[in-house]
């Protein structure tokens, strides 16, 4: 069974930065398409950022291109996200997903496809 395990968020000022990590167990990571998402009180869950297996492609979301960086580790199964100049229309939860079903980056790279999730990990940015 596979595990999505988040962490790294918490309280940070505007312009601030966090560093998110996602733990995965069960799965051969190293083969799995994974991504971050958000969302927000009274929002939908968004995309935020994916990356490929290989870790060779990645892609972001407008709101996020440029100040976010997505990353992983396959050697430690690990997922990152780490977010600089944070706004306060950053904060949400943070989710991070994986595809375990080897679906088309032409979709993933949009944040369709992803099929197992994480609990998810609070970032509040407020000064």
């Amino acid at each position: 069974q596979v595990q999505l395990v988040e962490s790294g968020g918490g309280l940070v000022q505007p312009g601030g930065s966090l560093r998110l990590s996602c733990a995965a167990s069960g799965t051969i990571f190293s083969g799995d398409a994974m991504g971050w998402f958000r969302q927000a009180p009274g929002k939908e869950r968004e995309f935020v950022a994916g990356i490929t297996p290989s870790g060779s492609s990645t892609s972001y979301a407008n709101s996020v291109q440029g100040r976010f960086t997505i990353s992983r580790d396959n050697a430690k199964n690990t997922l990152y996200l780490q977010m600089n100049s944070l706004k306060p229309e950053d904060t949400a939860i943070y989710y991070c997903a994986a595809d375990l079903r080897d679906s088309s980056w032409r979709s993933l790279k949009h944040g369709v496809g992803y099929d197992s999730w994480g609990q998810g990990t609070q970032v509040t940015v407020s000064s």
